[in-house]
C-alpha cells in the first residue's frame, strides 16, 4: 500500500510540475509570424539564450560559464564523451538531462533516441518526467515548434514524439543490450547521479559499474562510420573509490592517449567546484550565489561534507586515525598534570588556512586535549581567544603551562599579533617560538597515531559539542598522507605532543640523576 501511495504522490507532483510549466511559459500574443521566425532563429544560434527563453522556471538566474562550455562541447560534436564533475546544485542535470537534448531535438534536429540512466529505475523515470512534461506542457515550445508528444509515458520508462524521437529511461545496471527502436539505436546517453555512499567501499561493485558503462551501455550506440554517439556522465566526485572517480581516471587516460597519438580527444572531464578556493570563496557560478553565501555554507557544514559535496575532495573517515580511538573524558584540574603545553599552528596566510592552538596536558601515559581553537579565522581572533581563556580559566595561576607557536620566517609578525593584544590588556602571555627542525608534516602527524591506537589520548568531555574540538576530530579522521584535507589541527597537536615528551624525558633524566647513590670501596 505504501508503494501505491508513493506512486500517487509522484503523479501528483508531476501534475503540479506540469501546471507550473504551463504557467511560467506565457506567450507574447501580439507577435507577428515574421517576428516569431526572427526570434526563433536568433535563439537557436545560442544554446544559453534558447534555454533561458524556453525554460524560465529553471533559468531563474543566468547560466554559468561552465554551462556554456559543456553545452558547446556536446552540441558541436557528434561523437563525444564528457564527464561533468560539477558540485551539488550546479545545475548539471537540468542541462545534461533536459536542456541540451531538447535543444538538439527542436533546434538542431539532431536527436533520434535518448537513453537516460538514473541510480534506480524509479529515479530514472522521475528524471524522464521532466522531458515529457516540457514537450507536453511548455507553451513556448509548442507555440514555436508545434505539439510533439505522441504516445508513451515516463512512468513506464519510455515515450515518443510525433517526429519519431524516442526517450527512454533505465536504472543503473539494468540490461540495455540490443536496445533499439526499429533501425534506431541511442544517439544520446546520459548517466545522472548514480553514485551512492552505500556502495563506494565495495570495490567489486564499483569496478563492475565502470565496466557496465563502457561495455553494456556504450555498446548501445550504433557502431557505423559517422554515426552520432554523445555520452554524458553527470555526478559530483565525493569519493576516490566511486564510479565517478574511476570513470574520470579512464576518461583522462583516453584523452591523454589521443593527444599522444596526435589525435583530437573525444573524451573530456569538466571539473567545477562550488568556489575557487577557501580563502576568497569566489564562486564559480556568481550569477547564482555570492562568496558570502558559500562562506556561510562552509561555516555551517561539517568540513568533510563540504569538501566532498562541493569541492570534489576525497575526505575519508578513519584512513589513519579511527573513530573508535577518539575518546572523551573529564579533564583534571590543571595543577595535577605532569606537564602542560599550549601549541599553535597559525599559517602565514590571513584567513586561507585554519588557525589552530591547542592545550594538551600529560599525566603518566595519557594525553588530554583540554582546550582547542581551530578555525578559518585571523591570528588576531586567535590571540583574543587565548587572552580571554587565560583570564577566564585562571591560566596565570598555572606556571607550569608553556606556550609555543610554530616558528618560521614570519615569526616576528606572529608574535606581534599576541603582543598587540597584550598591550591592550596590560600584560603579556609568555609565548615562545618553536624553532626546532621539523621533518615532513604528514610523517610527523602520522607518527602520533600510535598514541591514539594505544588509547592514550582523550578529548575534553566538556567540549564534546564545541565546534573547534569537533573540527579537530574531523581533521584527524580525514587525515591521509598527501591528501587535500586540512591538517592544521593535528599539526598543532603534534607540536604539543613533541614538547610534552621532551619535558617528560627531562623530568625522567633529572629523577634518575638524583637517585644515584655513591659507593665507597
Amino acid at each position: 500500500m505504501a508503494t501505491v501511495k508513493q506512486y500517487e504522490r509522484l503523479l501528483s507532483n508531476y501534475e503540479e510540475h506540469c501546471r507550473r510549466i504551463a504557467k511560467a511559459t506565457y506567450l507574447n500574443v501580439g507577435e507577428t509570424e515574421q517576428e516569431k521566425h526572427t526570434r526563433i532563429k536568433k535563439l537557436e544560434a545560442n544554446y544559453v539564450k534558447w534555454f533561458e527563453y524556453y525554460f524560465p522556471n529553471y533559468a531563474k538566474v543566468p547560466c554559468a560559464r561552465f554551462h556554456k562550455e559543456f553545452a558547446r562541447d556536446i552540441i558541436d560534436h557528434t561523437e563525444w564523451n564528457e564527464l561533468l564533475e560539477i558540485y551539488r546544485s550546479g545545475a548539471k542535470s537540468v542541462h545534461a538531462d533536459m536542456g541540451i537534448p531538447l535543444f538538439l531535438m527542436f533546434a538542431r534536429h539532431d536527436l533520434r533516441f535518448m537513453l537516460l540512466i538514473g541510480e534506480t529505475e524509479k529515479k530514472a523515470q522521475k528524471l524522464l518526467s521532466s522531458l515529457q512534461s516540457q514537450i507536453q506542457y511548455n507553451k513556448r515550445l509548442i507555440n514555436d515548434y508545434g505539439s510533439k508528444y505522441k504516445f508513451g509515458d515516463w512512468s513506464d520508462g519510455a515515450f515518443m514524439t510525433t517526429d519519431g524521437v524516442r526517450f527512454m529511461s533505465l536504472g543503473f545496471g539494468q540490461n540495455p543490450r540490443g536496445l533499439r527502436e526499429e533501425d534506431e539505436r541511442p544517439d544520446y546517453i546520459v548517466v545522472d547521479d548514480v553514485d551512492n555512499k552505500r556502495h563506494v567501499n565495495n570495490d567489486r561493485l564499483m569496478r563492475e559499474g565502470v565496466e557496465w558503462i563502457f561495455e553494456d551501455l556504450m555498446g548501445c550506440f550504433d557502431e557505423t562510420d559517422g554515426s552520432t554517439k554523445r555520452f554524458v556522465f553527470a555526478n559530483n566526485n565525493f569519493h576516490k573509490n566511486s564510479i565517478t572517480n574511476r570513470l574520470k581516471r579512464q576518461f583522462t587516460a583516453l584523452a591523454g592517449k589521443a593527444v599522444s597519438e596526435g589525435k583530437k580527444p573525444i573524451h573530456k572531464v569538466l571539473t567545477v567546484r562550488a568556489v575557487k578556493d577557501l580563502s576568497s570563496f569566489e564562486p564559480n557560478w556568481p550569477e547564482k550565489t555570492s562568496a558570502a553565501y558559500w562562506r556561510e555554507k562552509f561555516a555551517n557544514t561539517p568540513y568533510r561534507s563540504f569538501m566532498r559535496e562541493y569541492m570534489h575532495t576525497h575526505v575519508e573517515d578513519g584512513k589513519v586515525f579511527r573513530m573508535e580511538d577518539m575518546q572523551w573524558k573529564q579533564m583534571l584540574p590543571l595543577r595535577k598534570y605532569d606537564a602542560l603545553i599550549f601549541y599553535g599552528d597559525l599559517s602565514y596566510k590571513a584567513t586561507a588556512c585554519f588557525k589552530g592552538m591547542i592545550l594538551i596536558g600529560k599525566i603518566g601515559r595519557e594525553y588530554h586535549v583540554i582546550h582547542t581553537f581551530l578555525r578559518q579565522s585571523s591570528r588576531v581572533a586567535l590571540a583574543q581567544w587565548l587572552y580571554d581563556l587565560y583570564e577566564k580559566a585562571g591560566l596565570q595561576n598555572v606556571p607550569k603551562i608553556k606556550y609555543y607557536i610554530e616558528g618560521f620566517f614570519s615569526m616576528d609578525d606572529f608574535i606581534n599579533d599576541f603582543d598587540v593584544e597584550g598591550d591592550r590588556r596590560g600584560y603579556h602571555i609568555p609565548i615562545r617560538a618553536d624553532k626546532r627542525p621539523k621533518g615532513d608534516k604528514y610523517d610527523r602527524i602520522e607518527a602520533t597515531q600510535s598514541f591514539f591506537e594505544r588509547r592514550n589520548v582523550f578529548f575534553n568531555e566538556a567540549e564534546r559539542n564545541n565546534a573547534d574540538q569537533i573540527e579537530l576530530v574531523d581533521q584527524y579522521l580525514a587525515f591521509e598522507k598527501g591528501g587535500e584535507a586540512a591538517v592544521d589541527g593535528p599539526d598543532a597537536a603534534e607540536g604539543a605532543f613533541s614538547k610534552l615528551n621532551a619535558v617528560s624525558k627531562r623530568q625522567k633524566t633529572a629523577f634518575r640523576s638524583t637517585a644515584r647513590v655513591s659507593r665507597h670501596f
